[in-house]
């Protein structure tokens, strides 16, 4: 009975220490949303607990990504680009292809298209941006809504494309009808009293789990200096 009696409270402690580390885990993915609420193209992070949670703690933790579309802003830059439908740009990074939904795009001296950091934007064959020619005003470029970027040449007085903006989904199918919009960031995508409510709960979970601890702890303690006597 006494060894039973043991065997129970020790589970007991190691379930509800990972009850607390979960829980722990929950919150640092509610402050993640909360931190990005402000940033351009960040999308809300949605915590997913899988089976058999109570046997391996937050390792059953992950996480997948809310892509419905986020809050557009007008900025007026013609290099600010959003999009109003679900996909990504893709961005060639010294680690592969990046997908982001930053728009947020600069040119360089020699007519590329760049992102915040300087890395090339990618057209739909997957090659760099590169503007025919370089304008001498920003608002001489245009990107219609299907992504297709174009510049005006002084000089015939006619609008040359560059190439169309490379935006896909997740799984790197391209979204035919993005639905660009020049001139526009978009923001996250994440709702404040949504990530408030449920950052309310976990400290209470956590709290419970607590208290259970203490008292287990406490028994636990009680019985050894039974032992002991």
């Amino acid at each position: 009975m006494i060894n039973g009696g043991v065997h129970f409270t020790e589970r007991g402690i190691v379930q509800n220490i990972r009850a607390m580390r979960m829980q722990t885990a929950l919150m640092a993915i509610t402050n993640e949303n909360i931190t990005g609420f402000d940033k351009i193209g960040y999308q809300r992070k949605i915590p997913v607990v899988s089976s058999f949670a109570e046997f391996i703690g937050e390792e059953a933790i992950s996480t997948t990504t809310d892509d419905t579309v986020g809050r557009l802003g007008l900025t007026e830059n013609p290099l600010d680009v959003a999009l109003a439908e679900k996909g990504y740009f893709q961005i060639q990074t010294k680690e592969g292809i990046k997908l982001t939904r930053d728009g947020r795009f600069k040119m360089n001296k020699y007519g590329e298209i760049l992102s915040l950091d300087d890395n090339p934007v990618l057209t739909n064959n997957g090659t760099p941006l590169v503007l025919p020619l370089v304008p001498e005003k920003l608002d001489e470029i245009t990107i219609d809504l299907d992504g297709v970027v174009r510049v005006l040449n002084n000089k015939t007085r006619k609008f040359e494309t560059a190439g169309t903006l490379g935006i896909v989904s997740q799984d790197g199918i391209a979204v035919l009808a993005p639905n660009v919009r020049q001139g526009y960031s978009e923001y996250s995508n994440v709702s404040l009293q949504t990530e408030f409510i449920e950052a309310m709960m976990y400290p209470k979970t956590f709290e419970a789990n607590r208290q259970l601890y203490k008292i287990q702890n406490t028994n636990l303690q009680s019985v050894i200096s039974a032992l002991g006597s």
